[in-house]
């Protein structure tokens, strides 16, 4: 399985749905929390050059937000994505 990363906050209502579409999938997701550390805030903006969250990584692959990962969910590659 591909390590999920996710850059989140912890009031942010699509990082919830974005977790909980993932754990459904039998998946775990570390979790950074910009609103408790900002440099890493930072480091999101350099990686993905977005300010919003979630931003969501499997393995390498930046996948986006949420509706860039139910996108990929609806479009079948999401599974593909989380094999092992």
């Amino acid at each position: 399985m591909p390590n999920i990363r996710m850059y989140s906050t912890r009031v942010c209502p699509y990082c919830l749905r974005a977790e909980r579409l993932l754990n459904k999938k039998g998946v775990q997701v570390e979790k950074i929390l910009v609103d408790l550390q900002p440099e890493e805030r930072e480091k999101m903006i350099e990686i993905t050059g977005r300010r919003t969250v979630p931003q969501i990584f499997i393995g390498e692959r930046h996948i986006g937000g949420y509706d860039d990962l139910v996108d990929l969910d609806l479009e079948g590659e999401l599974d593909l994505l989380l094999r092992p």
